[in-house]
């Protein structure tokens, strides 16, 4: 432990805890642009500088330890001098259109400007208006907003491993891009939008779909239906200034109502359906004993960055469709023909926490009603602004269930949305589906957590299955190549069953969920999802009497061929220079 004075106030902290999180302990909170508590310092931003008594010059805090009887002083007149310097020299390259920003009042810099008591510039800044790149379906990068602070690149190439940023060009030219400025869309992107929840300014954000759904709402001719996925029912409170991971199930289907939709549906009624086809292929092959490990295929991120990184894995990817593609196939399928209405009619809407659902959408393939399935993805954040122009607050509705054929769910669809999450809910289902008893202890706790790589070994009935779940793509790089590594030596892997999600934290971590995200506030919402689960009268997916009612009526039974037409896919080899479709 090391003892220190911050401002005369004394501490006492371990070994190599740096200034500025010390400062935290004496009541002092550092401004600080470049940092972020999911990331290690990088000193990009210098806004963190304080003075210590008898060293010279000024010391970044995020990047200083404290050491044994330390003096630090983190506002003296040169301290605050100097970070005004800075910031002013920040915002002189810096688009300050803050009123039709989609960060205003969300922004870092923004925030930081007033904290430091900036009211007019004194420099002009020397880089000229940059095109915005809008090349990608799913982000848009403005780089007259970036400020060089890094984070974007610290996630994209160090957390995900994507490496789809780089540092371009030198001196005032330097500038965050892509590999020949190509644009995001041309690029390894795997449309995550980590890079756009750790963007502290408005450089980086999703490429919205309001305009569009607007439009359909307001359109007589057309049956506008939405689905919400299980992580955006414990986010969509933040936007109105709820606790983070407050439940709003019940709240959010009686804003969706009043907002417009003809139909509100609940993406959770196709996790459910998603586990019976899921499960079911597992069975078949622990049967067969053929392309195990079989590995879960809900993340579009993740099933972009396996197209890209790992395309040998392709026969051991699940070709169950997400849950939002399955919904999109039966919305235009098996609901229009139970409701009487031509599908050509139906405007599939999805409000999901992830930004590569937009991607997904409009993958190709993802047409199997003859139609395009899902038309529109909004974020979480997209439907709280639509909302707040409705005049809409969250806080004032009412509690109120889906409507019915594709609205009801179990405990097991709602867990999806946190890591682990769909390898408890297929365990939970597969053990009925394969001894036809119950699994009286349903909480899978070895898979739950924000461990990186998690491991379990369930028992059913004799038969030993070992199971690994990951989440964010570094670690799921690390599992898979291991996977790899055993596949080619042994022609077997230790693992039957492997879940990963893209997003650190899982759903509930998505690119699309509230500004400012991290993973004390992810880990709140996946708490929220599992207390969800545990109030629900039904916790397994194939208890659900509208999955029950599909098979019954339409799919005939998980895995049929009618089943494999509308819920199954196949994927790609992808360029691992510009993402692009490889021939063959």
């Amino acid at each position: 432990m090391i003892k220190a004075t911050i401002n005369n106030v004394e501490i006492e902290v371990p070994e190599g805890t740096n200034i500025l999180w010390a400062a935290k302990k004496a009541g002092f909170t550092i401004p600080t642009l470049c940092n972020h508590p999911d990331l290690p310092p990088g000193g990009q931003c210098g806004i963190c500088v304080v003075e210590i008594e008898g060293l010279p010059g000024l010391k970044r805090a995020c990047m200083t330890p404290v050491g044994e009887g330390f003096k630090v002083k983190t506002h003296t007149p040169r301290v605050m001098a100097t970070r005004r310097q800075l910031v002013e020299l920040i915002l002189s390259d810096h688009d300050t259109s803050c009123l039709t920003c989609v960060k205003n009042n969300n922004c870092e810099l923004q925030q930081l400007a007033s904290t430091v008591g900036i009211n007019v510039l004194d420099y002009t800044g020397l880089r000229e208006k940059l095109p915005i790149d809008h090349s990608s379906v799913a982000i848009v990068r403005d780089p007259n907003k970036c400020i060089l602070c890094g984070r974007c690149l610290e996630v994209c190439n160090n957390v995900q491993t994507v490496h789809a940023l780089a540092v371009n060009h030198r001196g005032s030219d330097t500038l965050i891009s892509t590999a020949f400025d190509a644009g995001l869309g041309n690029s390894v992107c795997i449309n995550c939008g980590q890079c756009v929840v750790h963007c502290p300014v408005g450089a980086l954000y999703e490429r919205s779909a309001t305009e569009e759904v607007w439009e359909a709402l307001h359109d007589p001719d057309k049956f506008v239906v939405v689905q919400e996925a299980p992580a955006v029912r414990v986010m969509l409170g933040e936007e109105f200034g709820m606790p983070v991971g407050s439940l709003v199930s019940g709240k959010m289907h009686a804003a969706l109502r009043r907002i417009g939709f003809d139909a509100v549906l609940d993406t959770n009624f196709a996790a459910d359906l998603t586990i019976m086809e899921e499960g079911t292929e597992l069975i078949s092959r622990l049967t067969s004993g053929k392309n195990l490990p079989l590995i879960t295929s809900c993340s579009p991120g993740w099933i972009k960055f396996m197209e890209t990184y790992f395309h040998d894995m392709i026969p051991h990817m699940s070709t169950a469709k997400s849950p939002q593609q399955m919904f999109g196939a039966l919305a235009k399928t098996y609901y229009a023909k139970e409701k009487g209405i031509d599908p050509e009619k139906i405007v599939s809407v999805s409000i999901m926490p992830c930004t590569a659902k937009k991607f997904e959408c409009q993958r190709p393939e993802m047409n199997a009603s003859g139609y395009r399935d899902v038309d529109y993805v909004l974020t979480s954040r997209e439907i709280g602004r639509m909302m707040r122009e409705a005049g809409i607050d969250i806080k004032e509705m009412p509690d109120e269930h889906a409507d019915p054929i594709l609205g009801e769910y179990t405990g097991a669809a709602t867990i999806f949305g946190a890591t682990g999450g769909v390898m408890e809910a297929a365990v939970r289902s597969a053990y009925a589906l394969v001894t036809g008893k119950e699994l009286e202890n349903v909480e899978i706790m070895p898979v739950r957590g924000l461990k990186g790589i998690k491991e379990a070994e369930i028992d059913i009935e004799g038969t030993k299955v070992k199971v690994a779940v990951a989440h964010s793509c570094g670690h799921a790089r690390a599992l898979l190549s291991k996977v790899q590594d055993q596949l080619a030596k042994d022609g077997k892997s230790e693992y039957q069953f492997i879940e990963v999600m893209a997003c650190p934290g899982g759903c509930v971590g998505g690119g699309g969920q509230s500004w400012g995200s991290n993973m004390a506030k992810r880990a709140r919402r996946g708490e929220s999802l599992y207390a969800e689960d545990r109030s629900l009268p039904m916790r397994r997916s194939h208890e659900n009497p509208e999955v029950k009612a599909v098979y019954e009526k339409f799919l005939e039974k998980p895995n049929s061929e009618k089943a494999h037409k509308l819920l199954h896919t196949h994927y790609y080899k992808r360029s691992a220079v510009d993402g692009k479709i490889l021939p063959g």
